[in-house]
């Protein structure tokens, strides 16, 4: 583009080339495409849910390798706290064979788990379907209507589409670069809707990173204190896997573990595992032919 100052000389033009301007500002505003605008919140999160969910159901079984860092109320390594854990995983009821892990090798005793999110163990498995909604209030009423009269036929008055659980409100949803950023209120029990923020690819709509809320629970006693994760995610065989956590817990909370990171590597989905993994009575008759 050549500048030319206000003041300097000035040229007759032709109507020709007074043209070209209007034609090229035609041309733009012609083939230009119009930019798709976002659906409303509430069908955007619907849409998030459905894409993570399209990968369900998980495999039947997963192995995989945790491991926690633990920090204390310093700053520093807490070994205590901090530990290594192989996995063999039952996706049907979440039964788990889990040993500690020693210098990379499994040496710790056959232990059986149930590994969970907001529960008083270690989160996981990686595949955990992590907008899975409330589980029904103990107290809840159940409505049941009134039977109408037989053959009375009522009126159509309206059809109404879901969208998903209602679970959440959606407060904001901002493009940051390749993600959107949606931040959630949830419209129920805020301790088991559990998502605060997500990202998203803007295009694709699979699930990168979220923001949940979870617990610390200080056994053996029944204290417990409330923890932000910041989730990480990648997608393995096509399938969505947490690989990282790291938490921070609230409430006032002073002693150690403060801040706790979880890794999960090596995950991988096995067609089949023997069945004793998920019997923790015959662990004691398999000493010589337990994974290592």
């Amino acid at each position: 583009m050549a500048f030319v100052p206000a003041n300097g000389p000035r040229h007759r033009r032709s109507e020709a080339v007074g043209m070209v301007p209007f034609l090229f500002a035609a041309a733009l505003a012609v083939a230009a495409p119009a930019a798709t605008p976002l659906p409303t919140p509430k069908r955007l999160l619907g849409a998030i849910r459905a894409k993570f969910r399209s990968h369900r159901p998980p495999p039947p079984y997963e192995i995989y390798t945790l491991e926690r860092r633990q920090l204390t109320d310093q700053g520093y390594t807490d070994y205590v706290g901090s530990y290594k854990v192989k996995y063999w995983v039952r996706n049907l009821d979440r039964a788990a064979l889990t040993r500690r892990i020693f210098r990379s090798i499994n040496r710790g005793e056959l232990l059986f788990d149930r590994p969970a999110f907001n529960e008083d163990r270690d989160p996981g498995p990686p595949t955990a379907d992590l907008f899975e909604p409330a589980p029904a209030h103990p107290h809840a009423v159940t409505f049941v209507p009134t039977p109408e009269p037989a053959g009375t036929e009522l009126p159509t008055i309206g059809t109404v589409t879901a969208y998903g659980e209602f679970d959440y409100d959606v407060t904001s949803v901002a493009v940051e670069g390749t993600e959107l950023h949606v931040k959630l209120l949830p419209t129920r029990d805020p301790d088991r809707n559990r998502l605060r923020e997500l990202w998203v690819d803007k295009t694709t709509l699979e699930l990168h990173k979220l923001v949940a809320t979870d617990k610390l629970f200080i056994l053996p006693s029944k204290d417990v204190y409330a923890v932000l994760f910041t989730v990480t995610l990648t997608t393995i065989d096509d399938i969505p896997c947490v690989t990282a956590i790291h938490g921070v817990v609230g409430d006032g909370y002073s002693g150690d573990g403060q801040v706790v990171d979880y890794t999960f590597t090596d995950i991988s989905f096995p067609d089949t595992l023997p069945a004793w993994y998920f019997d923790s009575k015959t662990y004691h008759e398999h000493d010589g032919d337990a994974p290592t």
